[in-house]
């Protein structure tokens, strides 16, 4: 009898062992086995997670209800504790009274069902199940899954240009990687409500193109890693604009006064050259002065011309 109680013991352990929920993992298994007894009793120390607002179930034993006496969960909680549990008499203790509830699989495999996981849900999950046979004690702490608010940014730091990554107040901790093979430093801080925020920061080379740099993130919660582009900072725009004025200062201000120069240059050549060419004159003032001395000259000349055939005739009628 007690060979068949240690062969019992050995398969029970194995099981254990073998036996995990979808979304917790076995930390620790233990088995106590009392030599005058035929009840093993089987220790479980487990975690479980569940994302925020998703349904979660929790399995106690794997035992259907032809074999189970009773189900008990004793459930401490952040704000309260309570107790949730079923016999195969037909009675129920529920005084949760938050919506958790026991329910059977097709099979009739008992499991705790929480609706609507949220942080008050949080906690340690103590159930036992006793059975024909035997009974299992299980430890379940219970953590929720929270996505972080992703972002990423570039950023001038001592004159150097940096990239940063960050996932902000998600549990458990993202990962960050980046598509460059700079080394990056990570910082992870955790907040007193119990959220985890990562920041990765990349030193990028001088001259670097970061038109094609990316980071990742990869989350429990999400099916797929988010891939992002990091940009330039707001806040670090007005950088942008003086590097603009320095390089118009340098560059285009010297063109500017150069063409400038060229210019002047080229007006000071014609203003010399005509200064050298002879002068013009007025025809619309020559003209009436060349046309009064014209017809002085007539008169003179025809006065002259009568005195001088007639010099001795006085009585001879004036040339007109």
């Amino acid at each position: 009898m007690r060979d068949m109680m240690w062969i019992y013991a050995m398969i029970t352990l194995l099981w254990s062992e073998a036996w995990s929920q979808d979304t917790g993992t076995n930390q620790s298994i233990s088995v106590n086995s009392n030599m005058s007894s035929h009840s093993p009793k089987v220790y479980v120390d487990r975690y479980s997670s569940f994302n925020l607002g998703s349904d979660g179930n929790l399995t106690c034993s794997d035992k259907t209800w032809n074999n189970m006496i009773y189900v008990i969960w004793n459930i401490e909680m952040k704000s309260k504790t309570c107790k949730i549990g079923f016999d195969n008499g037909g009675q129920i203790t529920d005084n949760c009274t938050d919506g958790k509830s026991l329910r059977n699989t097709s099979s009739f495999q008992s499991y705790l069902h929480i609706p609507n996981f949220s942080e008050a849900d949080e906690g340690t999950y103590r159930c036992e199940s006793v059975y024909t046979g035997g009974s299992e004690n299980y430890a379940i702490d219970v953590k929720k899954i929270a996505p972080p608010s992703i972002s990423a940014w570039l950023e001038y730091k001592d004159n150097k240009m940096v990239a940063v990554c960050k996932a902000e107040r998600s549990t458990p901790a993202a990962n960050i990687s980046w598509d460059h093979s700079e080394e990056s430093m990570t910082l992870k801080t955790k907040s007193s409500d119990g959220f985890i925020t990562v920041e990765s920061r990349l030193e990028l080379p001088k001259g670097m193109d970061t038109k094609n740099l990316t980071c990742t993130i990869s989350h429990p919660y999400w099916e797929e890693e988010r891939i992002i582009r990091p940009a330039l900072q707001k806040g670090y725009y007005p950088w942008l604009f003086l590097l603009i004025i320095l390089v118009f200062v340098v560059v285009v201000g010297p063109l500017f006064l150069l063409r400038k120069k060229v210019m002047l240059r080229q007006s000071r050549q014609s203003d010399t050259s005509s200064s050298k060419s002879p002068p013009t004159e007025d025809v619309e003032e020559v003209e009436p002065y060349a046309s009064y001395v014209q017809r002085v000259n007539s008169i003179y000349n025809s006065s002259a011309d009568c005195s001088y055939k007639n010099p001795a005739h006085a009585h001879t009628p004036k040339c007109t």
